[in-house]
C-alpha cells in the first residue's frame, strides 16, 4: 500500500518562517518535520511514499532526494505555485497512488501513532483516526459511535491520519478541492469507519506550537 503526505500548504500562520521554507521542512527536535514522517512509514512496512508540493516545491526534492536514505522510495506530485487543498491534491496524485487503497497523512502534524496498525482492508471508502480536540479546536470534528463508524457531528478532531478508498476521489477532475465535504457525503451514506488515538499527536500550526513540541522532542529524547 502507498502512503501520501500532504506537504502542499502555504502556511500561513507558521509566517515568517515559511516565508523562504515549507512547513513540513522545518526544523524540530533535531530535524525537519517530515522526516519523522518518512521514518514512521518506513517501520510501518510504507515504502513507497508520494509527497504533494506546490509553492517552494522544490525545496523537497532538494532536502529528502529519491527517499533511499530513509529506506523508501519518493513520488513528487507538484500542483504549481497555488495549493489545489487537501482533496484537489490527493485527486492530481492519483496516478502515483496506483492502488486502490492508500494512506494519507497531513505533513504538518507529529504523533507517535503506528501506521502498522492501520486496517489492511477498507470496511467502506474511509477510515479517519481521531484524537482529543486540543485547546486551539475545542469542539472537534466528527463523533466516533460505539460501531466505530464516524458520523458528522462535533466531538473528537480529526487527526489529519487517514485510510481511503481511490474510489472516493476517482470521480472528480485535478482542480481546488477540500476533503471535509466528500468525508460528509461518504459519512452520510455509513461508508466511514474510524479509531480513537490516545496517544501523542500535535497539530503544528503556529510558531509557538513547533516551539512547543521542540522542547518536548528534547525533554523525552524523541528528537533526532
Amino acid at each position: 500500500m502507498k502512503a501520501m503526505i500532504l506537504a502542499a500548504g502555504r502556511g500561513e500562520r507558521m509566517r515568517p518562517l515559511t516565508d523562504d521554507c515549507p512547513k513540513p521542512l522545518l526544523q524540530v527536535g533535531g530535524q525537519r518535520l517530515i522526516e519523522y514522517h518518512l521514518q514512521q512509514l518506513a517501520s510501518a512496512g510504507f515504502h513507497d511514499i508520494v509527497i504533494n508540493t506546490a509553492r517552494l516545491g522544490e525545496q523537497f526534492p532538494q532536502y529528502l532526494g529519491d527517499g533511499s536514505r530513509y529506506g523508501v522510495r519518493l513520488h513528487y506530485s507538484h500542483e504549481g505555485t497555488t495549493a489545489l487543498e487537501t482533496a484537489g491534491g490527493i485527486i492530481h496524485a492519483l496516478p502515483l497512488l496506483d492502488s486502490e487503497t492508500f494512506l494519507v497523512v497531513n505533513g504538518d502534524i507529529w504523533t507517535d501513532y503506528d501506521y502498522a496498525k492501520l486496517p489492511k482492508t477498507l470496511k467502506g471508502l474511509a477510515h479517519l483516526v481521531l484524537v482529543d480536540n486540543p485547546v486551539h479546536h475545542p469542539d472537534g470534528d466528527f463523533q466516533l459511535t460505539p460501531e466505530l463508524r464516524v458520523i458528522d457531528k462535533p466531538g473528537l478532531t480529526f487527526s489529519g491520519i487517514g485510510l481511503y478508498a481511490r474510489e472516493l476521489f476517482s470521480p472528480f477532475e485535478s482542480q481546488v478541492k477540500p476533503l471535509a465535504p466528500l468525508l460528509r457525503a461518504a459519512m452520510a451514506q455509513d461508508a466511514v469507519t474510524g479509531e480513537y488515538y490516545a496517544g501523542q499527536w500535535w497539530d503544528i500550526g503556529t510558531p509557538q506550537r513547533l516551539q512547543e513540541l521542540h522542547e518536548y522532542l528534547i525533554q523525552t529524547g524523541e528528537g533526532a
